[in-house]
């Protein structure tokens, strides 16, 4: 090895600085070297000869010998270059004759087939005889392309592999130079076609696109991609968009979608419009399997992604009762309960189930916690905790005069009657029925509850009967304050994400009336931002951003305005640079407020895309220190830019990683009201996903002298762990308890971080990713905004009147299972092994794509980052994706079957 590498750095030496053509046949030349003869074998000091003898024909008079002389030269050059692990020997014998040749080349008069040749064998030999910016591989290949009329790819691929990875770089470089003084680019584009061609022939998918991305001809992919490598090529693509900027990111995902379209990869190509927000893509593609069951499996993704009906059934409704069903996730209930039963979770829990007291610290167990504010915890605890359930014992399963509804007061009747909604969560009979009783209340927090609580019910499924909507439009103008802020807040959460155009009637008049309160404008706002979250509206955003122009100064100065920011900000989620207009309108309005909604508006835009530039922005923002003479004007836009780079950077790995880096600075260095922040910006980086290091930043936090960071920190806890039953967090709690039991504000949200940590009985999450972490919920990350947003100001909202947002949740709340069906959609439980996903892209073979995995019965609970696959192959998948509901058929290949 060591002689072969003392012979390549040999070579090269001589091929940087090559003799003159003089010394050539110098007598002396091997005496000035007498090492160099004894180091060749007898073998290479033959082919040595050959080649020279050979290069020396080329240049006597008698044409006749050249063209034998370049098919050997050929035939030698080729038979060493079929594999590389080192410079090839005819390569480097001919090094210090490459000058020579050169000259030859340009000597020749005729632009025939030998010279075609020559040009060729010039083309490989300089790989190894010229420097990077020289390009004379590419040049010589585009000579001897023109003088044949044009070449193939399997002419490339005879000079081997290294040749065409070699031509594939100069390509790049050279169509760069070329584009940059505006030269034609077509012959580049031939030839980077061929090698394309190659690349995929012989398992270099990766190459290829490498190769149209620096070439900006990814279009051109589609029609030389085959049934074995278009997986492994799309695969490749996806996941090169969270590392392109716009446009090329969308191009890629439409190229993919092109590819697995042309491979009736329908539910892939699904997934991929879905990411592209298209409504015309998701229609085509929903309506392209002629299999009935694969149109319901896809109808299992488009519930869950809550993509609006009408959206699906231009041109003709959908008539198929079964398919509706799905669509509408009319059985997320059913299959809930299933779930729970199937894991033994069924039954419900108590509140000594949750804050095990008794493991606690005895002087807290001393202090009684029998007061309003402790029944108000254990109210949400409980609804948390029994969620989806229908049997918490509290609310919806006491008896009569029993129930915490009456042993809360005021605005604490409102959150205890609510919670009935979130107990009995997706179960749109039962639950009508049983919160049907509270809106004949005299009490009007019990009669605005029960509306809170129809909207919570609703949350994430459809009902024909557009029950919600029925009961909730009559409070909208209602005197009583309670009543139409619930009545506003629950239509959000019972159409977040339907873009149904008669509720944009209902709400966009209260945006634009002067005459009610800051509260309800703004909220009426946010529930436009939930029903049409990332749409852009064209008629919305203009109605909003007039609003918030004829305004009263004294108005958006309130704390409410920042409802009504997020509102318009929810507009745009994903819409990237089509916000841009609506942020210079924005800068028109001339308080304070303008920068803080310019801000969210942005961050939403680029939700989840890792914009490292928008990332840069928002970081330049918390960089400033706000005086104290400013500091009575706002500090809110700090909030919002801390929240913004954790928004960014959420569902992108890398970036969200580097999050966390800028975060703990910000921790050190930054304002208070940065520093109030942080652990919100962590919680929506990891939500239901309890990392150890996060989990130990916010158990440090979560003891800190600013209460504020304080409470924030153990908030972030609750959702970091949502519906984990993570036992690190619970203990974390319990200590967190035990240390502020004379501290009662701190203690209500401990008590509401451990019912979030065991919310569903382990069994639910808030991550907004799903589908292998290729999609995120829009309507999920409205909720986790909205909730987080609430305790920028926790004193204010959460702690005071408004503990009900903590209810905004349910628009996140997904289960988290795996639960298999029949082409009937019956259960059928088969075998499948969990695990941590694993990426594969580039792999070569068929990698396991997940790792450290168990092997269970259907249904089971799957975590964040985790995948499931079939552990036997008697069934095969309607889904390459098994998540929530994956529906199985026989798989008639099968020898093990009876």
């Amino acid at each position: 090895m060591a002689r072969e590498e003392q012979e390549a750095e040999s070579i090269r030496v001589q091929s940087n600085d090559p003799p003159k053509q003089e010394d050539h046949d110098a007598p002396n030349k091997e005496d000035a070297k007498p090492n160099s003869k004894k180091e060749l074998s007898e073998e290479d000091e033959q082919l040595k000869s050959e080649l020279e003898m050979l290069v020396d024909r080329l240049g006597e008079p008698d044409k006749s010998l050249y063209g034998p002389a370049l098919e050997a030269l050929r035939n030698l050059i080729r038979t060493s270059t079929s594999s590389m692990t080192s410079v090839p020997k005819p390569l480097k014998f001919l090094g210090p004759h490459y000058a020579h040749l050169k000259g030859l080349y340009e000597a020749w008069a005729t632009a025939d087939a030998n010279k075609a040749l020559f040009a060729e064998i010039l083309s490989v030999l300089a790989m190894s005889c010229t420097g990077a910016d020289a390009r004379e591989t590419l040049l010589y290949r585009l000579s001897a392309n023109t003088m044949r009329g044009g070449t193939s790819s399997d002419l490339l691929g005879d000079w081997g592999h290294e040749y065409v990875r070699h031509l594939a770089a100069e390509l790049g470089d050279e169509y760069y130079a070329r584009s940059e003084t505006e030269q034609d680019t077509s012959e580049l584009l031939d030839l980077a076609m061929l090698i394309v061609q190659f690349s995929l022939q012989h398992h270099a998918e990766v190459d290829a696109v490498d190769l149209v991305l620096e070439l900006e001809a990814v279009e051109q992919l589609p029609q030389y991609v085959d049934k074995d490598s278009f997986e492994r090529v799309c695969n490749y693509l996806v996941s090169c968009v969270d590392l392109l900027v716009p446009p090329d990111d969308v191009l890629f995902l439409r190229t993919a979608r092109e590819i697995y379209r042309m491979h009736h990869r329908y539910y892939e190509a699904l997934i991929l419009s879905i990411r592209l927000a298209d409504p015309a893509l998701m229609r085509i593609d929903f309506a392209s399997p002629s299999n009935m069951v694969m149109r319901k499996q896809m109808a299992f993704l488009l519930a869950k992604q809550q993509i609006p009906l009408e959206w699906l059934q231009e041109g003709g409704a959908i008539e198929d009762q079964e398919l509706l069903d799905c669509l509408s996730n009319t059985h997320l209930s059913s299959n809930f309960i299933y779930f729970g039963k199937e894991l033994g979770v069924y039954e419900p829990k108590s509140l000594d189930d949750v804050y095990k007291t008794h493991l606690e610290d005895s002087r807290a167990s001393l202090i009684s916690v029998d007061s309003a504010r402790g029944n108000l915890a254990n109210v949400f605890v409980n609804a948390f905790v029994n969620l989806g359930f229908g049997n918490d014992p509290l609310v919806v399963g006491a008896e009569d005069g029993e129930s915490y509804v009456y042993k809360t007061k005021e605005h604490g009747m409102l959150s205890a009657t609510a919670s009935a909604g979130l107990s009995l969560l997706w179960d749109t009979e039962m639950g009508l029925s049983h919160i049907d009783k509270y809106t004949y209340s005299s009490d009007e927090h019990v009669k605005a509850g029960a509306m809170l609580a129809y909207g919570i019910l609703h949350s994430n499924v459809r009902t024909e009967m557009d029950a919600a909507l029925a009961l909730l439009s009559e409070n909208l103008e209602s005197k009583s304050a309670p009543l139409q802020v619930s009545s506003v807040v629950g239509l959000g959460l019972a159409y977040a994400g339907s873009c149904r155009e008669d509720l944009a009637a209902l709400l966009i008049p209260m945006v634009q009336d002067e005459t009610l309160s800051m509260e309800v404008v703004s909220l009426a706002t946010l529930s436009l931002g939930f029903i049409f979250v990332g749409t852009a509206h064209g008629e919305i955003v203009p109605s909003i951003l007039q609003a918030m122009m004829e305004r009263e100064a004294s108005g958006l100065e309130q704390k409410w305005t920042r409802f009504m920011a997020l509102g318009l900000a929810l507009l745009f989620v994903g819409q990237q640079d089509n916000s841009d207009a609506t942020i210079e309108t924005l800068k028109a309005i001339e308080h304070p407020i303008s920068k803080e909604v310019q801000l969210l508006v942005d961050a939403c835009s680029y939700a989840g895309t890792g914009n490292v530039l928008k990332i840069q922005t928002l970081l330049h923002h918390c960089a400033e220190h706000v005086t104290e003479e400013e500091e009575s004007v706002s500090d809110l836009y700090q909030a919002v830019s801390v929240l913004g780079i954790a928004l960014v950077a959420m569902g992108e790995d890398v970036g969200a990683e580097m999050t966390l880096r800028h975060m703990s600075h910000l921790m050190q260095y930054g304002d208070p009201t940065i520093r109030r922040t942080v652990p919100l910006a962590l919680a929506l980086l990891n939500p239901s996903n309890p990392e150890i290091p996060v989990l130990d930043t916010l158990s440090k936090h979560s003891h800190d002298s600013d209460v504020d960071v304080a409470l924030n920190a153990i908030f972030a806890m609750g959702i970091v762990g949502a519906g984990t039953n993570n036992a690190r967090i619970a203990q974390r709690l319990r200590q967190l308890a035990s240390y502020y039991y004379k501290e009662p504000d701190c203690l209500f949200i401990v008590r509401i971080a451990q019912g979030l940590v065991h919310m569903g009985k382990g069994t639910v999450g808030v991550d907004p990713y799903h589908t292998d972490r290729l999609l995120f919920s829009r309507t999920a990350l409205a909720g986790l905004l909205a909730t987080l947003l609430s305790f920028t100001d926790a004193h204010g909202f959460v702690l005071d009147r408004t503990h009900w947002m903590l209810y905004f949740l349910a628009a996140a709340i997904r289960p988290r299972f795996l639960i298999t069906l029949d082409e009937t959609l019956e259960k059928l439980p088969v075998s499948v092994r969990v695990g941590k996903a694993v990426e594969v892209v580039g792999q070569a073979g068929k990698p396991r794509t997940i790792s450290g995995f168990q092997t269970h019965t259907t249904p089971v609970r799957l975590a964040s980052h985790e995948r499931g696959v079939l552990a036997t192959e008697e069934y095969l998948s309607y889904t390459p994706i098994m998540e929530s509901l994956a529906i199985l058929r026989k798989n008639p290949g099968n020898e093990t079957d009876s």
